[in-house]
């Protein structure tokens, strides 16, 4: 039968998300197709609403003409369709409209989105970042979206405290870890582009010793995320372990990349590498 009415609209709301993950992560993209289909498609429409929103105070508005006043009203009305979703269930927007979807499925509140526009909004000004600023904008970039994942992935599913301690932990070091391979990898567009230094003291450059330290907190945040990853569901574990090899790797390849070259060029994984992470994840899931 064929779909009609909120359905329809539904429907097309989830695949335009999966569209968004498609052509902008090919590693989150590659990893999630290691979860089961609804897995998949809730995992999407949370990178989708995060993607639009970081599209929104880096680049393409920009490059369209839009000034930092406007961009910071439209952010602003952004957070309240999403708010207001949240509420009603729907939304005009086909994004907000499948992440509200999933919010409303797995208990995912405004609680964890205020902290994420939040850090989005930092983004609209040129900045540089002292420890505790920076950890408060890891936190509502980058360590809510691990949590809104891991409540899609745990839904439903009955845990000790220690248990959800350790998987709540997990997510947000992963998440963390993310974001910091991210901010070396676009050192140079960060700094000279927008104006950004995100790791306090690398204003004016980032020295070998600066680069060390922050790799160093990486591997502490993906030796974190790995006491967790075990104690997920098998349903989500190889995903999220490739997504976290990927990133693994990635860090690998920056921490042996001189600082030189890394504030010029942009650091990847390659494809054949990553299709052996991949690999390598089927090969867990199928002995699970």
């Amino acid at each position: 039968m064929t779909a009609t009415g909120l359905e329809l609209y539904s429907s097309t709301a989830e695949e335009s998300s999966a569209v968004v993950i498609r052509r902008y992560s090919t590693s989150f993209a590659w990893a999630s197709r290691l979860l089961g289909v609804p897995l998949r498609d809730h995992i999407a429409r949370i990178y989708a609403l995060v993607r639009i929103a970081d599209e929104l105070v880096d680049g393409p508005a920009e490059t369209a003409g839009v000034d930092k006043a406007t961009r910071h009203l439209l952010l602003d009305e952004l957070e309240a369709e999403t708010e207001r979703a949240l509420r009603l269930g729907f939304s005009t927007n086909l994004v907000v409209h499948a992440f509200a979807s999933t919010a409303q499925a797995h208990g995912i509140d405004m609680d964890l989105c205020r902290p994420f526009f939040a850090s989005m909004r930092r983004d609209l000004e040129a900045a540089t970042f002292d420890a505790a600023e920076l950890d408060a904008y890891i936190y509502g970039s980058a360590e809510v979206v691990g949590l809104m994942c891991l409540a899609v992935f745990e839904h439903g599913v009955a845990r000790r405290n220690d248990e959800r301690e350790r998987l709540n932990n997990g997510a947000r070091h992963l998440g963390a870890a993310f974001q910091k391979v991210n901010f070396l990898r676009d050192f140079a567009d960060d700094r000279d582009g927008l104006g950004r230094a995100y790791f306090p003291g690398t204003e004016q450059e980032l020295t070998q010793r600066a680069k060390s330290d922050i790799v160093a907190s990486i591997r502490d945040d993906l030796r974190i995320a790995d006491d967790s990853i075990p104690l997920l569901a098998s349903s989500a574990r190889a995903s999220v372990w490739a997504a976290r090899a990927m990133f693994g790797e990635l860090t690998d390849r920056i921490d042996s990349t001189p600082v030189s070259v890394l504030t010029k060029e942009r650091v990847r994984v390659p494809n054949a590498v990553k299709a052996r992470i991949l690999a390598r994840a089927l090969g867990m899931k199928a002995i699970r």
